[in-house]
């Protein structure tokens, strides 16, 4: 027994020798670590989980370890850097998920120069835990101070055994490593080589992970040239050649053959608002209107990546999807494009694109004139009032419609044929209140106590309650716009098609709120209570529709395109549904002519989840929920439909990243294997 004494006290004394001795490394290991678990903890809720734990520890002590290389006296440098590292790729990310609800990517860095136009919209929602991390460099300075003031660093040089100390570390690192891995699984490795599903990433393997990984997934594509070129030139070659064809004539094909074509592009609109009014008024009556006399897509998806807007008019000019990683406007400016401009161009038309914010916003002035647009109206093309005439980011849509009509009025006068892009903006978040918003969502009740009249205004500090007033004004601006057409002695021989470019990635909780607060009590409604709406994660998913019309003023026209269509959609579905209605010949497309393909459509997003007229499936956790009672799936039907997901993202991606539209880039040199 004492023997066993004995050893415990031996033990003991190393322990205490080991903390005593190895304290800068130590404060280094506690930081980091801790940084990390913080960061999952305020994202994705899963500070604690095991797994991404392991991995980042095993990276930060592999790392650590290469500091017992450096003397003593010059360790805190090489530590220090890396926790200024660690902090700042800490602090990016919980400010990039604030934002996105993603994690950042090192490919999007470039991105960096779109944010001079929406600073306000990041601000808006940054949180101070944000930037909790900025203490892990301070905490660890104040102890290398105090260190400094002891014989400590004196010590050290003295007794350290750095060749050990690395060795050792290295091999628990290592540890930590290989139990992660070793108990991954195929889809583990599988959503960690391609990337794209950045949140599942993180919750398996950690931020440290992900971050080492997006490098190398970001230096993948940018030397192409050299590797996989012909891998993925021969994955898309074999999926265009096997994939099964729609291509028998429906009762819309050229339906649209010598027409203009319009796109109106409506910033963050929702199908959820058509169904909402207060005090007996409707949120957005001109799109209801709009909706009732043109050709509605009532289960239209809009799958964004992080381009959000640019992304949106990337699928509804290519019929591609975004790439899963980085942007095609900023990342892969330098691309070939086969779109609907360069199609119809092709044919004569004069082709434009029009907002009324700067065109260095997305790189607009660079990528618009290679997706096909000759000429860009931009922000110095209109005559506004800056102090006076602006919401948010740029001209006020109103004033914008004004004077963009005048614009296709002389656009139609001197041209023949014309297809061009209109882009709003009023209705971009953060959706700050204003003058110009006069709708009143105030809740009127009658105080059972007073027996008075009173209100609530329990919407009105909420982004969700900020979110429904502006896109009323902005469904006023629409309104204006329309009025204006339907005026104009021009634009008989036009087609607008309206679509909402993306959500407004108003959260779950403020949704819920919508739904379920009681005013009256002020509590928010659970299940079980009277009047209590059902809304999880799924539903707030399938909330996310955006509005597709498409509508025309030449009555003639205007009876055969009406009536709502209810087919599950996707945005990189309606380039091939336009291209058939104009004639247009191209199956090198991803989406789908809708009304062929009916009711066997998929929607896939950049992140793997996928929608049908049957479930909608979240590739982050591997479940689903089947969209009406009563549909029972085939044994295969997941499985079969992610294999398709997985395949379709593959396909997007490498089209992008290797610029597979290039003829030239078949006729250069060969590009290795």
């Amino acid at each position: 027994m004492k023997k066993f004494y004995k050893y415990l006290k031996k033990i003991k004394t190393l322990i205490i020798k080991y903390f005593y001795t190895n304290r800068l490394f130590l404060t280094y290991l506690i930081l980091s670590i801790a940084g990390t678990i913080i960061l999952r903890d305020v994202t994705i809720n899963g500070g604690l989980s095991f797994k991404p734990i392991a991995t980042d520890l095993g990276l930060i002590l592999i790392i650590g370890s290469l500091g017992y290389l450096i003397k003593p006296k010059s360790q805190f440098t090489y530590f220090f850097a890396w926790i200024i590292i660690f902090s700042i790729l800490e602090t990016v990310n919980s400010v990039y998920y604030t934002f996105y609800t993603s994690f950042g990517s090192l490919s999007e860095i470039a991105t960096l120069s779109q944010a001079e136009t929406v600073t306000d919209s990041i601000f808006a929602q940054l949180r101070l835990v944000d930037f909790i991390y900025v203490l892990q460099p301070i905490i660890f300075y104040y102890l290398h101070n105090s260190l400094k003031m002891s014989s400590y660093y004196n010590i050290m040089s003295k007794i350290e055994r750095g060749k050990t100390m690395m060795i050792t570390t290295l091999l628990v690192g290592s540890c930590f490593l290989i139990y992660s891995f070793s108990t991954a699984t195929g889809t583990d490795y599988s959503r960690l080589s391609k990337q794209w599903h950045r949140v599942y990433i993180v919750e398996r393997f950690g931020i440290i992970m992900y971050q080492f990984n997006d490098i190398f997934q970001t230096i993948k594509p940018k030397i192409s040239s050299l590797f996989g070129y012909e891998e993925a030139y021969e994955l898309v070659s074999n999926y265009f050649e096997t994939r099964e064809k729609y291509d028998e004539d429906n009762k819309y094909t050229g339906i649209l053959d010598g027409y203009n074509i319009i796109y109106v592009h409506m910033e963050s609109m929702q199908n959820f608002l058509m169904d909402l009014t207060f005090n007996g008024e409707e949120v957005v009556p001109n799109l209801n209107d709009l909706k009732e006399e043109g050709l509605f897509f009532s289960n239209f998806y809009s799958p964004v990546s992080t381009g959000t807007s640019s992304d949106a008019e990337y699928m509804m000019l290519t019929g591609l999807l975004p790439p899963s990683s980085g942007t095609v406007f900023v990342n892969y400016s330098d691309n070939t494009f086969k779109t609907m401009a360069t199609y119809l161009q092709d044919r004569g038309y004069y082709t434009f694109s029009m907002h009324g914010n700067y065109s260095s916003m997305w790189n607009r002035r660079n990528v618009h004139p290679k997706l096909g647009y000759q000429e860009l109206y931009y922000r110095d093309t209109f005559t506004f009032d800056p102090e006076v005439d602006t919401i948010g980011l740029g001209i006020n849509d109103k004033l914008f419609f004004y004077q963009a009509v005048e614009k296709l009025e002389n656009i139609e006068s001197i041209y023949e044929n014309y297809f061009g892009t209109i882009i709003t903006l009023s209705n971009h978040s953060p959706f700050k209140p204003n003058e110009a918003f006069t709708y009143d969502i105030n809740d009127y009740y009658v105080d059972e106590e007073t027996n008075s009249e009173t209100f609530s205004c329990y919407l009105c500090d909420r982004d969700i309650g900020k979110y429904i007033v502006s896109s009323h004004y902005a469904d006023e601006a629409l309104g204006d716009f329309i009025n204006y057409i339907e005026e104009s002695d021009a634009f008989q021989n036009t087609v607008f098609v309206f679509y909402g470019d993306h959500d407004a990635k108003i959260s779950y909780r403020d949704m819920n709120y919508l739904y379920n607060y009681d005013y009256v009590t002020g509590e928010v409604k659970e299940e079980g209570d009277e009047g209590y709406v059902p809304y999880d994660s799924y539903d707030h998913a399938l909330n996310k529709k955006t509005p597709l019309i498409i509508w025309t003023k030449n009555k003639d026209l205007s009876r055969k395109l009406k009536g709502e269509v209810d087919t599950i959609m996707g945005m990189y579905d309606v380039a091939p549904t336009l291209f058939n209605m104009l004639n247009i010949e191209d199956d090198k497309v991803l989406g789908h002519d809708i009304f062929n393909i009916k009711d066997n459509n998929i929607v896939v997003y950049p992140n793997g989840n996928y929608i049908t007229d049957k479930v909608f499936y979240n590739n982050s956790t591997g479940e689903y929920k089947i969209l009406e009672e009563g549909i029972v799936l085939d044994a295969t039907y997941i499985e079969d439909n992610l294999q398709y997901a997985e395949l379709t993202l593959d396909v997007g991606n490498a089209i992008v990243m290797y610029d597979l539209f290039n003829e030239k880039s078949r006729t250069d040199e060969p590009q290795g294997d």
